[in-house]
């Protein structure tokens, strides 16, 4: 999980330097001519849909696969209710699954801040 978030962190980058780009993207008065403004926001408007679609499907694999983790560690708690090291395995992984859902609050956070400045 935690090679996950910093992944997400690494990946985010563009958002959290999304005033930096527009302020170079904006040429100054000498540079008018030689740079397209229209072009440029062009391509960081992509390059943000990109970061944010793969950001949101690296997400949501991760919670469907721990969900799918979660779901046989119950199966398997129901047969073996005893097990004291599936139990602790089984929290570990809804523990996991929560903060994973909890991602897609903060990608939501992100997204909306990087539009806004964007907009």
């Amino acid at each position: 999980f935690f090679l996950i978030q910093e992944l997400l962190r690494v990946m985010r980058t563009i958002d959290d330097r999304i005033v930096h780009e527009l302020n170079t993207t904006i040429p100054t008065a000498s540079f008018v001519g030689k740079v397209d403004p229209g072009q440029t926001c062009k391509q960081l408007y992509e390059s943000l849909m990109d970061a944010h679609t793969n950001r949101e499907r690296i997400i949501k694999n991760c919670i469907a696969q721990t969900s799918s983790v979660v779901k046989t560690l119950r199966e398997e708690r129901e047969k073996a209710q005893d097990d004291v090291a599936l139990l602790k395995q089984l929290r570990k992984e809804q523990t996991k699954l929560k903060l994973m859902q909890s991602e897609l609050n903060v990608e939501e956070v992100v997204n909306d801040r990087s539009w806004k400045v964007l907009s």
